[in-house]
């Protein structure tokens, strides 16, 4: 087994080291090429101080789910293997001061599971999982994978950037992953996707968490997260801490009196729209990556220093990632300019295309209405109408209806009150709740989404959309969080929707449980203007929450009003957000890169005619007939939450993308090894389980075909992108 010789410190496979550029070191460098063969392997300038290193050797636990420590503990399932990560996530010894190495392990259960379905009958252990190899064997394994983990920031922000290097790594067969997190999670926010594909294929697998990940900022006490998860006063970590609100002390004590018991999160208050970054965040990864690789299987060269034997032209580089880590991949194939990815293999990307002034989108001979928005302008569209267009539907026919029900009944007692409100500022038309519900429904439909998300439309409301707003609103605004945009803040709150202090223990618990955005680790969306607060100011959670300009409990529309005049209006926030907005736009030039793209029609959250759709038609202008080669594959039945098909509801209607994510990755190892061809555009047309949910088979998610049916085609000519019905 290879251990590497990084520092005379080393001396045993569980010992932590850290990588310096101190006395006699190599000097660092940002070149785009991550060196060449045969030439000093150097640190790469980005990487700010040192990178902690520490080896998992993947040991059996005596009794499957508990914490064995660093020789139990492993790359891929924190040392819970298969099994444990089917239970509920292990205890901390002392939940007020949880240790690294405990919150690495509940970050992996915690992580793994938030993007999965983990329900044995909906795939896990038989179509994916760690015991499931990469070509679909299920085998008698826990599925745990030895191996290397190296951590450090990049700068400036303070990105998260991760290197897992598993034993089974070849120089031979070199090959690196990205795994770029979804949403606004943490660095281990991959882990259960494209994370663990590469850990199985024997990839070097590169995260990043992109500038986003779940820095967590408790304003009242002052404590912020650490690299490793640890909490710290803020003044003590200084510059050590993953994220502090740029705020005096003077400052924060004057907002604390007035608005007590907040919380900065980092994707919506760093005032720097990390989303501009995520391509070059992908590519510091990759490049990280390779500067361990070296420094484990480089050569030795003068001086101890270790000469670079792996590079672009004998490493095979894949970028994927799903959601927000799938538009990273993208950009970052767009900003290679030195050739270091050789392909790209994505599910659901938010993909938000600069220009798609000459593109038609046509399904089934119908004209798409409206493609290409940017996230924030459909994200302030639907957070305005799903409730009312929701109002309306049995919960039959609702997705999820039972869960939000149980979690967030205001959503559904304060609908109709929303439709009410949005007829009497001219929003929606009609004189009942069905008229009104009804000409939601057809304002959605016109603004791009499809029929087939219907179901979807209210837990999608209660449980993303709103605080994506938010979140997304304050990042393009490059607001802080002591401006309180559109009136909106984040807090723990009480029973009645009130703000109070943050549980201690929550809290120490936050890098493993915290998804960046609320609703998590017990921090909820807060409407400060709340007509009903307890005083003038103190603010009422947004599900609790009646508007200042209607004195009703209809969702804080105000706020969500608010937001949409960032998009449509005039003045100087609105003219920041969409400076913003253009500083994320992808140009899809992807220069004859492999490329498969796939989504699911159904996504609620990232709507096909805005994202994937548009992106590939707009990369098919841009790379031109004959140079691209890329491929886009449209799921039927496949919506963005896999982790959601355990709500009453999902698992009926809707199948896992993951199992396409795997494919496509197979796919695209494959192709750039063997040169096997990949499936052309095309729609998969999935079986729903149906009623009562019976377990997954393969029969359900059906193979891509190499040369699809007419009827399957996805066709691009005379600037129109056609997809069958």
């Amino acid at each position: 087994m290879h251990r590497p010789p990084f520092t005379s410190t080393l001396i045993a496979c569980a010992a932590a080291i850290a990588l310096t550029a101190g006395a006699g070191a190599a000097r660092a460098h940002d070149d785009g090429g991550a060196g060449h063969n045969g030439t000093h392997n150097l640190k790469p300038r980005f990487v700010v101080g040192d990178v902690a290193s520490r080896y998992y050797g993947a040991g059996d636990c005596a009794v499957v789910g508990t914490w064995c420590g660093e020789s139990g503990d492993d790359l891929l399932t924190g040392g819970l293997g298969a099994a444990g990560l089917l239970l509920a996530a292990p205890v901390f010894a002392n939940p007020l001061a949880p240790t690294a190495a405990e919150l690495r392990r509940n970050a992996i259960h915690v992580n793994y599971r938030a993007v999965l379905d983990i329900l044995p009958t909906g795939g896990y252990g038989t179509l994916y999982g760690p015991n499931v190899s990469n070509a679909g064997v299920v085998t008698a394994s826990q599925g745990k994978i030895a191996g290397w983990e190296h951590v450090a920031y990049a700068g400036p922000g303070h990105v998260t950037l991760m290197v897992q290097v598993p034993a089974s790594f070849d120089p031979g067969r070199a090959c690196i992953v990205t795994a770029t997190s979804s949403g606004s999670r943490g660095v281990y926010g991959a882990i259960g996707a494209s994370g663990e594909w590469g850990l199985k294929q024997g990839c070097a697998v590169a995260y990043t968490d992109k500038g986003t990940g779940n820095g967590l900022h408790d304003l009242t006490t002052n404590q912020v997260g650490l690299i490793d998860g640890t909490r710290s006063d803020a003044a003590t970590a200084g510059d050590a801490s993953h994220f502090s609100a740029a705020l005096t002390d003077a400052e924060r004590a004057a907002f604390n009196t007035a608005t007590p018991n907040r919380i900065a999160y980092k994707h919506a208050h760093s005032q720097r729209n990390p989303e501009q970054d995520w391509g070059t965040n992908t590519l510091q990864a990759v490049r990280f990556a390779f500067y361990v690789l070296n420094e484990q299987f480089g050569s030795s060269g003068p001086e101890r220093r270790k000469r670079v034997v792996l590079d672009r032209k004998n490493t095979i580089v894949i970028a994927s990632g799903i959601s927000n880590g799938a538009a990273a991949a993208l950009a970052a194939a767009e900003q290679d300019v030195h050739g270091l990815i050789d392909g790209v293999a994505v599910t659901e990307p938010n993909a938000q295309p600069r220009d798609v002034r000459r593109l038609r989108i046509v399904q089934g001979g119908v004209e798409q209405p409206q493609i290409g928005k940017p996230l924030i302008d459909y994200f302030t569209v639907a957070n305005l109408l799903q409730p009312c267009a929701a109002a309306t539907l049995a919960p039959a026919d609702s997705a999820g209806y039972a869960f939000v029900a149980a979690l967030a009944p205001t959503v559904l007692s304060q609908a109709a009150t929303r439709c009410a409100s949005l007829a009497a500022k001219g929003l929606v038309s009609g004189a009942t709740l069905i008229e009104q519900s009804a000409d939601a429904w057809a304002q959605l439909r016109a603004y791009g989404w499809l029929a087939d998300s219907d179901a979807l439309q209210l837990s999608h409301y209660a449980f993303a959309t709103s605080a994506i707003a938010v979140t997304y609103s304050n990042t393009y605004a490059r607001a802080s969080v002591a401006d309180n945009l559109c009136g909106f803040s984040f807090a723990a709150t009480s029973a009645t929707g009130d703000p109070v202090a943050h549980a201690p223990a929550t809290q120490a618990a936050s890098f493993a449980t915290g998804t960046g955005v609320p609703p998590s680790a017990g921090v909820n969306l807060v409407y400060n203007d709340a007509a009903n607060a307890v005083t003038p100011g103190a603010g009422k959670r947004d599900l609790f929450a009646a508007s200042p300009s209607t004195g009703a409990l209809d969702l804080a529309l105000d706020g969500a009003l608010c937001q949409r005049q960032l998009v449509t209006g005039r003045g100087a926030l609105a003219h920041r957000v969409r400076h913003s907005v253009g500083d994320v736009l992808l140009d899809g030039k992807l220069r004859g890169k492999p490329t498969l793209i796939v989504h699911g029609r159904a996504d609620a959250l990232i709507p096909v005619n805005h994202a994937s759709r548009a992106y590939y038609g707009a990369h098919k202008l841009a790379d031109g007939r004959g140079h691209s080669k890329a491929s886009y594959i449209e799921v039927t039945n496949a919506q963005h939450f896999d982790s959601f098909l355990s709500f009453p509801g999902y698992p009926e209607r809707y199948l896992p993308l993951h199992v396409y994510l795997i494919r496509s990755l197979n796919a695209m190892h494959a192709h750039l090894t063997q040169g096997t061809a990949l499936p052309p555009s095309q729609v998969v047309r999935t079986v729903p389980r149906g009623a009562g949910a019976p377990a997954i088979t393969a029969a359900h998610v059906p193979e891509w075909a190499l040369v699809p049916a007419q009827g399957d085609r996805i066709g691009f000519a005379h600037r129109t992108l056609f997809v069958p019905d």
